[in-house]
This record gives structure tokens, sequence and C-alpha cells, in this order.
């Protein structure tokens, strides 16, 4: 019996938009502010009170304490980059782009400012404004890694591969120490159908960070589809591990006891992907999960 990869596709998980490197820095086209020394508060008095409050993770008090900031002096392009940062925390997209917006107008040359505004246009799906200023950002500051990155899911979403590759490897460049850029590198080559470089891309992904689900599991489906049961299953196990609410991890085990005809086994994990997707809302998934259990439960029972 042999099962693919192919037919039981799983749709692959879009990697979360870096941000900015730290909430907690200023705009580098301002000094950075004292503490408050008067009684009446001045923007950067509560541009401090922000970043003491996002220190002390009080995220709704840093965004008044920006909000005011920016209120008071509408040129801090500081006050206007971390109350986007700390408005994108809580998902609020549009408000986000807004603030982000604010910060390139009162510093045209605050490159992560143009970042993060096209990674908030980009996670709202508005491709080619987000294209625009990724691009800018990259113009102001050629080695903004994180700025890479974002412009390489522009161009992955776009189908882009090669621009997008192109992206990502500039983005593994500059932000050596993240490993979504290896990741979405792997996936990209995946889709050209270069297997290998794609292996190589997701096992430096797993260098970077040991305890990356997504990654562990694209390695085990090229193993898996090559025939090497052995290293799929390690990779599937690494990945569960990594992250014990992974159900990908459960199913990609799943079809590897199928092929080794380890139904009962089969059976136990196919159930436990089956519940976690239907807890996670994939009602699809649950649906292809629940059919290949039925198929291992009916296969362990038959005579071999």
């Amino acid at each position: 019996m042999r099962l693919s990869f192919y037919k039981y596709r799983i749709v692959r998980i879009v990697g979360l938009v870096i941000l900015g490197e730290s909430m907690l820095f200023p705009s580098p086209s301002h000094s950075s502010p004292l503490l408050a020394q008067y009684s009446l508060p001045t923007s950067t008095t509560l541009l401090n009170q922000g970043l003491q409050a996002i220190q002390a993770g009080k995220i709704p008090d840093a965004i008044v304490a920006f909000q005011q900031a920016t209120h008071l002096d509408p040129n801090l392009a500081a006050a206007h980059y971390n109350l986007g940062l700390a408005l994108r925390q809580t998902g609020k997209l549009k408000p986000a782009a807004d603030a982000f917006y604010q910060a390139t107008q009162a510093d045209p040359k605050f490159a992560p400012a143009f970042a993060n505004l096209g990674g908030t246009l980009l996670e709202g799906s508005n491709l080619q404004q987000a294209s625009d200023y990724l691009e800018r950002a990259i113009e102001i500051d050629p080695k903004l890694g994180f700025a890479h990155y974002n412009l390489g899911l522009v161009r992955q979403q776009q189908q882009n591969w090669d621009r997008a590759i192109a992206s990502f490897k500039k983005a593994i460049e500059y932000s050596k120490n993240a490993p979504e850029p290896p990741y979405h590198l792997g996936i990209s080559y995946l889709q050209q159908g270069q297997v290998n470089q794609a292996r190589d891309a997701f096992l430096q992904a797993i260098k970077i960070n040991p305890k990356y689900p997504e990654a562990h599991y694209k390695l085990g489906t090229i193993w898996f589809n090559q025939g090497k049961l052995t290293e799929a299953l390690a990779a599937f196990r690494n990945s569960a591990e990594a992250n014990a609410n992974y159900p990908n991890a459960y199913y990609g085990a799943g079809l590897v006891f199928m092929q080794q005809q380890q139904y009962a086994e089969a059976t136990q994990v196919l159930a436990y992907a089956k519940d976690l997707y239907n807890i996670q809302g994939n009602s699809q998934w649950a649906k292809n999960a629940e059919e290949l259990w039925q198929q291992a439960q009916n296969l362990n029972y038959q005579p071999r």
C-alpha cells in the first residue's frame, strides 16, 4: 500500500511576520529620552512611561502613553513607532499600520518603521503596498534582515518563487539567528521541486531552533516521499516533541505507520491528530484524519 503526502497534503503554515527588533528602542533619529523630571508630562516622559509599561507587560497602558506622546509631539517618530508595535501586538492591524505610517512621515529615514508598515500590510493581504514599503525600508537600510524576510513572504504569496528565494537568502545573511528565513526558503525550494535544497534549508532552520515543529514536519514529508520511513518517523516525532499540540506531526506519523503496516500505532496517532484538528477548528483536516483513522482501524482487524 502506497500513501502519499501529495494526496494527503497539509496546507502550509505561513510563518509569523517578524516585527521590529525590540519595542524598547526609540527611533535612532532621536536621542534617548530622560526619565520624567517635570510635574507636567512631556512627549518624551510619556514615551518613557510607555516603554516602562511594555517592560511590565502592560500593553494597554503603553498604548495610552504612546498615544498621548504623539498628541503632544506629532513629530516624535519613536512614539508613533512604538505605538504601532504595541497595537500590532494586540492584533489591531489598521491602527498599527497608521501608526507606522505616521512614524515614516515624522522620520523619512526610519527604515524599521517602513519595514513594520510593510509587514503589517502584508498581514492585511495588501501585497502591493506591503512590497513598496518593504523595498523602501531596504533602500534605506540594505542590511535590515526582517525587511528582506517580510519581502520574501510577500513574494511567496505572489508565487514569485525565484524572488522569494533571493529575499530569504538576504534575510539569512543579515539575520543569522532567525530560523524563519531558512524555513521559508525551504518552502520556496519545494515549490520549485528543488528537494535537496529544501531539505538543507529545513535542516538549517532546525539547527538554529531545534524546537521548530513546522521545520521538523517539512523535513519528515521529504523523507516520507523519498521512502525513508525511519528518518520520516523520527522527524515527525521531533515535530511533536517541539509542539505537542501540532496535529500535522501526528498525521505524518500515522502515514508512516500505515506504510509500515503498523495499524494499531497508526490508529493511535491519527485519533490524536483528529482530536487536535477538531479542537483547533480545522474541520477539513479533522475529516481527513478520521477517514485515514477508519482505514487504519479496518486494516488492523483484518488477518495478516
